[in-house]
């Protein structure tokens, strides 16, 4: 019988991580929940302000969000009662939408954003050097384009144009 020892290393790596992401998310929470933003409510509205045009395909918001499509719409409906974002129909294919960031929206993410980036130093980016968040960011994103291909869905790469 082959043994695998419990102090594996990979068992360590994943244990770390979800410890991490456990902890960061506990931290984070009160300050967006104070906000009347939940976890998915919050990155799913940055995620429409970092990109172009500040909206997005409903299938790219889903795939960058890791919600399926009914997910995502149950989200953009609420956020879009809310005023924060709104949906757009697409010039070029009937059947596809895109949800945009309201001015709201971003009025909301821009109150929220300076105690979101202080807890995100004080927790996190703050306790490496310049160095090894650079190096950390690399790793994440290795790892993060094999476990979510898709988290880069709708993003414009160098040299492309937006959608028309």
């Amino acid at each position: 019988m082959n043994v695998i020892p419990f102090d594996d290393p990979r068992l360590t790596a994943f244990g770390l991580l979800a410890e991490v992401h456990a902890g960061l998310v506990a931290r984070m929470s009160p300050a967006l929940a104070s906000s009347g933003l939940s976890d998915v409510d919050f990155g799913t509205l940055i995620r429409l302000a970092r990109s172009p045009e500040q909206s997005l395909r409903m299938g790219d918001l889903a795939a960058q969000t890791g919600l399926s499509t009914s997910g995502v719409t149950r989200v953009v409906d609420r956020l879009e009662r809310d005023g924060l974002v709104v949906r757009q129909a697409c010039a070029t294919d009937r059947r596809a939408s895109y949800a945009a960031l309201t001015d709201k929206g971003a009025e909301k993410l821009q109150a929220l954003l300076p105690q979101h980036l202080m807890d995100i130093e004080e927790a996190f980016t703050g306790l490496l050097t310049e160095e090894q968040l650079e190096q950390f960011l690399a790793t994440l994103r290795v790892i993060r384009d094999v476990v979510h291909p898709c988290a880069t869905a709708g993003a414009i790469e160098p040299g492309q144009t937006v959608r028309p």
